[in-house]
């Protein structure tokens, strides 16, 4: 049975499509978002995370270790093989294992026992990730048993990938959230690791096949939150029929998972203040697009 790499399922969520839904976080991303709200999901295998508040010192992690790394209060330390072993052994849950193998038929499981607030709410369920696309084949396997079961289903993406794997995937699908970081190459691949020029031809062809989409944007001051941006993208989906898109202020919220997988958050960004969110609604506006704050 076909299983794929996910790292959270992620129920009663209201921000990830309509309605309340279950979000299932694929793992795995050809980006580098310098804001990364989820680090774990980048890396395609097993990410050990560390939260020394929990830990007892009862040193059992290091006992199991077969390298025997001394993991005391920085975690997860160099020469780590990701066997997991450790975490496993860990009995206040301080080391926890973010991603693993899962059938589609243990996913529905989890995504059933919400059905009646689908059918309540107007929700469903929301393939997420990191970049689910990087497992294309699994997400159509998933979205054909999630459509079986009747429910609303939705994807979110940068749309990075080849065009065969993304429309595959988006055939299946009744909503694409649709990642647009910035207009800019430069900007775009200074910030991400990668040029926007496979987001934006993927972004256009996808709106030629019909698909309902909605643009996505994290607006982030000093970086893609000027006129200057908005406009572009403004005008490229006027140019493309994109009605819908979603501003999404900065956060800070995935900066402790930085520290949890002995990293450092070194981003320094900053939320818009209102009055450059209403302008930019106002500037969608004015093209025929329908903006809102938060999703």
């Amino acid at each position: 049975m076909e299983k794929g790499k996910i790292f959270d399922i992620q129920r009663y969520s209201t921000h990830d499509g309509p309605g309340i839904r279950t979000v299932v976080f694929l793992k795995g991303c050809p980006l580098r978002c310098a804001w990364c709200s989820n680090p774990e999901s980048q890396k395609p295998g097993m990410t050990i995370m560390f939260q020394p508040s929990r830990c007892i010192g009862c040193k059992k992690c290091e006992q199991a270790c077969p390298n025997g790394i001394k993991l005391g209060e920085q975690g997860v330390a160099e020469g780590c093989t990701l066997c997991g072993d450790c975490a496993r052994a860990c009995p206040s849950g301080a080391l926890e294992i973010k991603g693993e193998e899962k059938t589609i038929a243990e996913i529905m499981d989890e995504v059933d026992r919400d059905a009646s607030f689908y059918n309540s709410s107007g929700g469903g369920v929301t393939i997420s990730g990191g970049e689910p696309l990087m497992q294309a084949d699994f997400a159509v396997a998933l979205a054909d048993e999630v459509k079986r079961s009747g429910y609303h289903l939705a994807i979110e993406t940068t749309g990075f990938a080849p065009w065969e794997n993304a429309r595959q995937v988006f055939e299946k699908i009744d909503l694409i959230l649709y990642d647009v970081k910035h207009m800019d190459d430069a900007m775009h691949k200074e910030y991400t690791g990668v040029s926007n020029s496979l987001i934006l031809e993927n972004l256009e062809k996808a709106a030629k096949e019909g698909f309902h989409i909605i643009v996505r944007v994290p607006l982030i001051k000093g970086f893609n939150a000027t006129d200057e941006n908005m406009g572009a993208l403004a005008d490229k989906m006027k140019e493309l029929g994109l009605r819908e898109i979603d501003l999404l202020p900065y956060h800070t919220f995935g900066e402790s998972k930085y520290k949890q997988m002995r990293r450092e958050y070194t981003f320094k960004g900053e939320k818009p203040p209102q009055e450059d969110l209403d302008r930019f609604v106002a500037m969608f506006k004015e093209k025929g697009i329908t903006a809102s704050i938060g999703g």
